[in-house]
């Protein structure tokens, strides 16, 4: 018997555009002091977060993602029809099958593309954005629209400070193509599954739970050496980053992972948690087209990227910007 023959693709993947969609309604952390003990001064003191949005009854996680999904295409300049992978990234899918991702890249006008849903928590996003870059590399997709969407607040306990306060919603997304150089960094992923239930929804349950402490902990001891490793294996330093869009979890976790790496003063740091609150999954995109968008970041900009959540996963790399 003769050895199987392989496909090989483009020597690297870029990404393309970016697109995002971010739910109507903005909660602030006034009207949360309305139905539930807390304050402006104690959120925003703790995870840093001033306001959140929350989707309303039409703004269902199809909906949202189709319209991410769709403003990535324009800014790409693809048609749908070229796109041949749609994966979609979400913790907080509505049911177990059929995923989403099909009707998704249907809704968009894609033709018959492979398409899935994918879940790693809040490093769901980034764990798609590899799987769709190294797709392209093998020869196994030419296009690929990575979509991170969340309707977090289906699964949050609306009369809970712990959690309330935290989770939103929303949808963020981006099409990747071939390039010539790479454009899209090795990943650097992993798991701590003894930590499973750090971040969890309880089997029979509907409310998301958290250790909030022991999340904290881990993020802030464990992860800046996966943004070291990261930068290293794409053969860049500190130095040369412009752009740090970590998980938009919390505002502190971010600014201490930002001194920790050593970064200069010029890089440019996502915030978008304190408007947007945790998207999860969403999060990473929605940051860094907020960035693109305002201008803060520019087409060229080297960035690095970091997802980590449920599992607990992470994954973590550097991209060039569109």
């Amino acid at each position: 018997m003769t050895g199987l023959q392989l496909t090989t693709g483009a020597p690297g993947a870029r990404i393309l555009g970016f697109g995002s969609y971010r739910p109507r309604r903005r909660v602030t952390n006034h009207e949360l002091a309305e139905t539930m003990d807390t304050n402006d001064e104690w959120i925003q003191a703790r995870v840093g977060i001033a306001e959140r949005r929350w989707a309303g009854p039409d703004e269902s996680l199809l909906e949202m993602s189709a319209a991410a999904g769709g403003k990535a295409l324009a800014a790409s300049g693809l048609d749908a029809a070229e796109v041949d992978l749609v994966l979609l990234a979400s913790a907080s899918l509505p049911r177990p099958i059929p995923g989403l991702a099909p009707e998704i890249a249907h809704r968009l006008g894609a033709q018959r593309p492979g398409a899935f849903d994918l879940n790693a928590g809040c490093a769901g996003w980034c764990y798609a954005l590899s799987a769709a870059a190294d797709a392209i590399r093998s020869g196994s997709a030419r296009n690929a629209l990575v979509i991170g969407g969340e309707r977090l607040t289906d699964y949050t306990d609306l009369t809970d400070r712990s959690t309330a306060v935290i989770f939103a919603d929303g949808a963020g997304a981006a099409v990747l193509g071939p390039s010539d150089t790479p454009a899209v960094g090795p990943v650097v992923w992993g798991s701590d599954g003894d930590q499973s239930s750090a971040i969890a929804i309880p089997e029979g349950e509907k409310a998301m739970s958290m250790a909030g402490q022991a999340v904290y902990r881990w993020a802030t001891t464990r992860l800046t050496a996966t943004l070291l490793t990261a930068m290293e294996r794409a053969g860049v330093g500190p130095e040369d980053i412009d752009v740090f869009a970590p998980h938009q979890a919390n505002l502190r976790i971010i600014e201490l992972m930002a001194k920790r790496l050593g970064l200069p003063e010029s890089t440019v740091i996502a915030r978008d948690v304190v408007r947007s609150g945790n998207t999860s999954s969403a999060s990473v995109p929605l940051a860094l087209s907020a960035l693109l968008e305002s201008g803060e970041a520019r087409s060229g900009d080297l960035a690095l990227i970091l997802g980590y959540g449920a599992g607990l996963t992470f994954a973590g790399q550097v991209v060039v910007l569109p």
